[in-house]
Parts: C-alpha cells; sequence; structure tokens
C-alpha cells in the first residue's frame, strides 16, 4: 500500500519538482471479443486497478520516464525524430506522444513517474491504461485544458499500430479513457458512439481471474486473425458489395455466404457475426438486469472463442469449465485477446469464495499454476487526481 503523499515525495527526490497527478483504469471486457477491428461491438468496463502517473513540465523538449513497476527509466526527445520500433515499453509512451504531436496536440518535455496495479500481460489492457494515462499526462502538462478523450484514445490505438505493431481495435483505449463509473459502454466500433449501460448486479459481481498464463503466440496469432477476418470480407463482398466489415453481416445472412467461403475462414468469421449479436443481446440484458440471459451469452462467447476462433488455451478453458457447475455463477469467459491471461465471471457475491476454490484447485491440480482473483466494480476513466488528497491511499500490487 502507497499513499499519494508518499507517491509525490519519490517524484519530488527523483526530479526536484513538485508533479501533477494523473491515472487511468484497466478494463474488463463483459463481451464482445475480436469484434472491435471488425467495426463491431463492444461491452467493456473499466476495473478499480489503475496505471498512475506523476509528471510536470520541463524547459526543453526531452520526456524522461521513470517505472516503479518496471524498474527502468526511459526518455525521448519530442523534437527528433525517433526509431518507429525499440520493442520495449518506450513504444508505448513515445509512440502515443508522437500521435498526439500529429493530431495537434501541444506537447512539452515532461518528467514523469509510472505506477500501475493493472497486471501486465493479463488481457486487462495494461497497454492501454499506459498509453492513455501518460497520454492525458503530456497534453496536460503541455497546456490542453480538456484533452480531447477520443482523440487521447486514437493516439494509444496508433501507438499500437505503429510502435508496437499489434494491429488492434479501439475498444482499449476508448474505454480507459471515456468509462464512466458504474457504467458498462456498449462501443460502436465504426461510428465511435456509445452506449452507456448501468451496471446493476444487485447482490451479484464481476469476478475477474488472472490464469498467470501468456502463451507466445499472442501477438502473431491476434494479426493472423484481422487477416483472416480480412480475406472472409472480401469474399463475402464479391457476392454482396455493400459488406464492408464483418459488422455488416447478420448471423442467417452468414449462413448463406460459408459454402463460399474456406471452412477455416469460415469459422473465423462465423465467431466475429455471432458474437457481435451476443454482445447486442447482452448489452439489453445488462440493462434489464436479467443476469440469467447475460451470463449464457458469455458461456456462448466462450465456446466460439475456443472453437471457432481459437483463441483461448487450455488453462482458461479449464477455468471456464470449473464454474459450468458451481451454484450462484451466471456465466463466464476468457476476456482479452487469448492464449492466456484472464476469466470474468459474473455471479453471486456469496458464490465468490467457492467459485475461487474450484478454479484454483482445478488449475492446480492439472497445471499447477496458481491464479489470482479480484472483485471489481465499474470505475471511471482517466482523469487528473486533482480531488484527492494528500493523504488519501491507493494500492499499487507488486509481482
Amino acid at each position: 500500500m502507497r499513499d499519494l503523499r508518499s507517491f509525490k515525495e519519490r517524484f519530488q527526490e527523483l526530479y526536484l519538482q513538485s508533479p501533477r497527478l494523473f491515472s487511468a483504469p484497466g478494463r474488463v471486457n463483459l463481451i464482445g471479443e475480436h469484434t472491435d477491428y471488425n467495426d463491431g461491438f463492444v461491452l467493456p468496463i473499466a476495473i478499480e486497478r489503475r496505471t498512475y502517473v506523476a509528471g510536470a513540465r520541463r524547459s526543453d523538449t526531452r520526456v524522461i520516464a521513470r517505472s516503479l513497476t518496471m524498474g527502468q527509466t526511459v526518455e525521448f526527445d519530442l523534437s527528433q525524430p525517433g526509431p518507429k520500433r525499440s520493442g520495449s515499453w518506450l513504444d508505448y509512451l513515445e509512440g502515443t506522444a508522437r500521435a498526439l504531436l500529429e493530431r495537434g496536440f501541444p506537447l512539452s518535455g515532461a518528467n514523469l513517474l509510472i505506477d500501475s496495479d493493472v497486471p501486465a500481460g493479463a488481457g486487462l489492457s495494461a497497454s492501454a491504461a499506459l498509453e492513455v494515462s501518460v497520454g492525458y499526462a503530456l497534453a496536460a502538462l503541455g497546456g490542453s485544458r480538456t484533452p480531447d478523450l477520443l482523440q487521447l484514445a486514437l493516439a494509444g490505438q496508433s501507438a499500437e499500430h505503429t510502435y508496437v505493431g499489434t494491429l488492434c481495435g479501439i475498444m482499449d483505449q476508448y474505454i480507459c479513457a471515456l468509462a464512466m463509473p458504474n457504467q458498462a459502454l456498449q462501443i460502436d466500433c465504426r461510428t465511435l458512439e456509445y452506449r452507456a449501460i448501468p451496471v446493476r448486479l444487485a447482490s451479484a459481481c464481476v469476478l475477474i481471474c488472472d490464469t498467470r498464463v501468456k502463451h507466445e503466440l499472442s501477438s502473431s496469432a491476434y494479426n493472423e486473425r484481422r487477416r483472416q477476418c480480412e480475406e472472409g470480407v472480401r469474399e463475402i463482398a464479391r457476392h454482396r458489395p455493400a459488406v464492408r466489415a464483418l459488422r455488416d453481416v447478420d448471423i442467417t445472412e452468414f449462413e448463406a455466404f460459408t459454402s463460399h467461403l474456406p471452412p477455416l475462414i469460415a469459422r473465423r468469421c462465423r465467431h466475429v457475426v455471432s458474437e457481435n449479436a451476443r454482445t447486442l443481446a447482452a448489452a439489453r440484458a445488462l440493462e434489464a438486469g436479467e443476469l440469467g440471459q447475460l451470463g449464457k451469452l458469455m458461456w456462448a462467447s466462450h465456446a466460439s472463442l475456443q472453437d471457432d476462433y481459437e483463441v483461448s488455451c487450455v488453462e482458461l478453458d479449464e477455468a471456464v469449465a470449473a464454474l459450468r457447475a458451481q451454484p450462484g455463477v451466471y456465466g463466464s469467459r476468457m476476456t482479452g485477446g487469448g492464449f492466456g491471461g484472464c476469466t470474468v465471471s459474473v455471479l453471486e457475491r456469496d458464490a465468490v469464495p467457492r467459485a475461487i476454490q474450484a478454479i484454483s484447485e482445478r488449475l492446480d491440480a492439472k497445471f499447477k499454476i496458481e491464479p489470482q482473483f479480484f472483485v471489481t466494480s465499474a470505475a471511471g476513466g482517466v482523469t487528473e487526481e486533482a480531488s484527492l488528497s494528500e493523504t488519501e491511499a491507493f494500492s499499487f500490487a507488486r509481482p
């Protein structure tokens, strides 16, 4: 546990300046996986774990950033053209900064101190939380009174594409920037419009299980799935020219196209088309408080990700399977890009201890791994921490 005062003091010791404080959340996607880069729909919430940035303006154009989580310091110069990729966490910072400059944000040099309790590599958007928190800090320190949050999210996405090499959709940066407390956002990833859905779970809650597993093929496989979807769109558009993305095909229409697609491409596209339908139905169920229906859609989403899209893994499958027979569990699924990371479950609060035990025993028996768990509510998006007193505490988890 660290308090805000000690975080400020650490910055002052390091840079001999008084900082401003900023933070952005991680996120968990309730449903709508691998639909965002297909112009589809997603239903994420921001989680209560956050990335914090203390920052102060410099008189030159250098950005110096120290990460307490990484135990490293990186720097770059805004006035100098940077390399496209370094292969380190510097890419997320510099890529976001240069994307902001391209969008007309007035940036200055800055000294930054960063810490986070969003688990890295868990599918909870630690990278987006870093991009959005640092981007917001740089924009504010550079003189933007009210940074444009949508442009901030797009800058983070651009950093992923250009500097990191992940062809991600907009969901992660969007929810980290624009999330609202106690709300899920049904995001239309084509129009970039959203509909706020109240998260009213009554006696239920959201449980995240971090399997602490990360398989190396995740990044290359992510980009491969995107290319496979684009191949499916090109073939479908030969028969229906109005189709620009899988978002433009409903599940009934899709079945008429399957004979024109290679079997593998058909499975990939079937997941996206059906997942879009599930996401819209899940938003309606959540809004109506129909947790049983929401849960059914979550189970179906995982099965589709496991079988058609093939981005799950045995550890995630077992974590989900461990909850199928548990009383009080409405639904569970993998969340994030896949090949490891986290599951998300909606369940009654009094079922949480049993659920944790069931997953823990199963993963220990089969894989000798010890997952980590936390319950979250829907949190707010990026902010300057001006409203917090210096004695208020926040928690930092260490790996």
